[in-house]
């Protein structure tokens, strides 16, 4: 029955029913953890095959010895892969460690503290401030940099197809201080959203109405992690702002972190030979070159997209199992009882949730103390601030599968005590 249609005796049968389900749970002294989308061992163990690739080979193909200084640019194989990667020219490209996080910090960094655009172009130093655009749900650690730099965040809706783009080309028209806006293109972090080709275009006019200095930051974390086929399409933005004149106006960022060794991949940065020169010389003071060893041994494993696919419908098979038992208990748990709604993403890491109203961080309490740890509520938003408490970010990657059975099971068994206290309260007040 939908909850909106209990009267106040069925609401106390189903909270007693609840109850005793739920003290049992927290009896069991369970231990599970749907916190971060991390791989799990056996998609790490897809990639074991690069110990011992390189097997005394340290030459590039242009004769280059990898375990030498220099080569601030990344090796030549490297920068190719990550050109077809991101959508780009390989002198586009520059293809660093393990981080592209770590890049997109040191190009915020660069960008604030010492301006794009030479003496007197710092963020930092305009009368006119500092503000990024944040779509929300969004990726908690891009709203941690702006934070840690002192930078305004500005939530935007999501609407299913992107970021809402008539708030963000007003934002952006109407606001000196606006300097650029987190992007998560495919797949978003968390809500598993593919922009449409119209957002993709809309994204890559803004140039033409910026304030100087304005950066979309494109983090293409999630462009090969596809879990449903046919792959939804996705525009290539750079030529969307070769069209509307405005290359200087987009970063892009992508990196091997769910592909190979979470830990130890290979990062991308690309963009404009503008911005590329822009980032090299600000890199050029603080490393001498990143680590080409690792770079080659990719490069001997991944040598194009195709096997960077082939490695990544590997990983999809272990992965779709977890996703669609998430979406069994959902289904199975809540159905059309109208105490939430969820996604069903067809690739990422991630399902998000929304609660009723006001219900998002007792839920996770209530999580917690059964033994299941979720993502904080409110993380998905600056500042972890969820203005109606609802969003909930899911993480099955991690986890295996009958932990994350166990787990929503518990998951789906708080959502509904939570919602049926809330209405109790609401219909006794």
């Amino acid at each position: 029955m939908h909850i909106d249609a209990m009267d106040a005796a069925a609401l106390a049968r189903a909270e007693a029913e609840l109850e005793r389900r739920y003290a049992a749970l927290r009896a069991e002294g369970l231990n599970l953890d749907l916190t971060r989308g991390k791989p799990a061992g056996d998609q790490l163990d897809l990639s074991a095959a690069l110990d011992g690739a390189l097997d005394g080979g340290y030459r590039t193909e242009d004769g280059t010895d990898a375990r030498g200084y220099g080569g601030s640019d990344g090796i030549v194989e490297a920068r190719r892969l990550g050109a077809a990667w991101l959508g780009l020219a390989p002198d586009e490209v520059l293809a660093g460690g393990n981080s592209s996080l770590t890049l997109m910090y040191l190009f915020l960094l660069g960008a604030h503290r010492f301006g794009l655009d030479g003496p007197g172009s710092a963020w930092a130093d305009d009368p006119a401030g500092a503000r990024f655009l944040c779509p929300a749900p969004g990726y908690d650690r891009h709203f941690a940099i702006c934070e840690d730099l002192g930078i305004e965040m500005i939530p935007v809706p999501m609407t299913g197809e992107g970021p809402g783009m008539d708030r963000v080309e007003a934002l952006v028209a109407g606001d000196p201080g606006v300097r650029g806006m987190w992007c998560v293109p495919r797949y978003s972090n968390p809500t598993g959203e593919t922009y449409s080709a119209d957002t993709v275009r809309r994204i890559a006019a803004l140039g033409r109405t910026a304030a100087p200095g304005f950066r979309v930051m494109w983090d293409n974390a999630y462009a090969v992690h596809h879990l449903a086929d046919p792959v939804a399409p996705l525009e290539n933005v750079m030529a969307g702002c070769r069209t509307a004149g405005t290359e200087d106006s987009v970063v892009q960022f992508a990196s091997t972190s769910k592909v190979t060794f979470a830990g130890a991949g290979v990062a991308f940065f690309g963009g404009s030979r503008r911005n590329v020169d822009w980032f090299r010389a600000r890199l050029s003071v603080m490393t001498i070159g990143p680590d080409k060893v690792n770079q080659l041994r990719h490069l001997r494993r991944l040598p194009d997209m195709d096997a960077v696919h082939a490695l990544m419908e590997r990983h999809a098979a272990l992965l779709r199992p977890k996703f669609d038992c998430v979406q069994r208990r959902l289904e199975a748990g809540l159905g059309n009882l109208g105490m939430g709604r969820w996604t069903d993403p067809d690739g990422g890491y991630f399902v998000s949730f929304w609660t009723r109203p006001g219900l998002a961080k007792e839920t996770v309490r209530l999580a917690a103390q059964a033994g299941v740890r979720l993502t904080p509520a409110g993380a998905a938003y600056p500042r972890g601030e969820d203005p109606e408490d609802r969003h909930i970010r899911l993480a099955p990657s991690f986890p295996p599968l009958a932990e994350v059975d166990r787990a929503m099971e518990v998951f789906v068994t708080c959502v509904k005590l939570a919602a049926v206290r809330g209405a109790r309260r609401t219909g006794a007040q």
